[in-house]
């Protein structure tokens, strides 16, 4: 079956080289659900290294150690400069590991926490705040206090609002033309007759940019359950984005 959809991909290369090469200059992105690491995770061995949750602490399975990345909170624009310092292995469907320090600090749903990361190349702009963010992280412990109060208040307001339901949707291939997105499609419809057909779809994004989807999802158990059905299709690059 992978070697079905390799193939595929090997054909259509040419309709999707012009997407991929703007994406090969620029540094690396992805948007997702972050893994928010407990105390007893590396105990249990569902992380490979430990973390302490007190200090800003990030941890990636693709990026290198010694990166620097940026961790946004799309929902209120927080974010926040880290170096990554361990790489850990931790459940696949999950885009990057973070701490609760870090969690806290972004103000992101413990239930939902999706991210934006952005792999941030060394220049002079980021030499003259990289102390500053740094010196941040070295200060969590005497902050902790303030930053609780903060969401409990947050918290509070929201509860007299009515929650608008967030919906997510896993970006399974970007393509130049249509008629490549529309083949994909096709052919799985026709190979996944376990999946759900009917949330498969086809979004044109600007002229020549096209995304085969799958969603929407008001839920991450939903969600998580496609993920990992596409990843055994043979699916390496997946993407999760909130919908607009």
């Amino acid at each position: 079956m992978k070697y079905k959809i390799l193939l595929f991909f090997i054909l259509t290369a040419s309709c999707s080289a012009e997407l991929n090469k703007q994406n090969t200059r620029s540094s690396y992105f992805s948007s997702g659900f972050a893994y928010i690491y407990e105390e007893n995770d590396f105990y249990n061995k569902i992380v490979t290294k430990k973390f302490d949750n007190s200090t800003f602490q990030i941890s990636h399975d693709k990026l290198k150690t010694g990166t620097i990345v940026k961790v946004m909170n799309p929902e209120n624009n927080k974010s926040i400069n880290l170096k990554i310092k361990k790489k850990a292995k931790y459940p696949e469907f999950y885009q990057v590991l973070l701490t609760k320090a870090v969690l806290e600090k972004l103000e992101l749903n413990k239930d939902i926490p999706f991210v934006e990361i952005q792999e941030i190349k060394k220049n002079k702009s980021f030499v003259a705040s990289k102390a500053k963010t740094f010196n941040e992280e070295k200060n969590v412990p005497n902050k902790a206090p303030v930053t609780e109060v903060k969401i409990n208040n947050i918290l509070k307001t929201k509860e007299s609002k009515k929650i608008k339901i967030k919906k997510f949707s896993i970006i399974i291939a970007k393509f130049y033309s249509k008629e490549s997105a529309i083949s994909l499609k096709n052919r799985l419809i026709k190979e996944m007759t376990s999946f759900n057909n009917k949330k498969i779809s086809i979004k044109e994004k600007k002229k020549n940019s096209f995304e085969l989807l799958s969603g929407p999802y008001n839920t991450v158990n939903s969600l998580k359950n496609d993920y990992i059905d596409l990843k055994k299709y043979g699916f390496e690059e997946l993407e999760i984005k909130l919908n607009e």
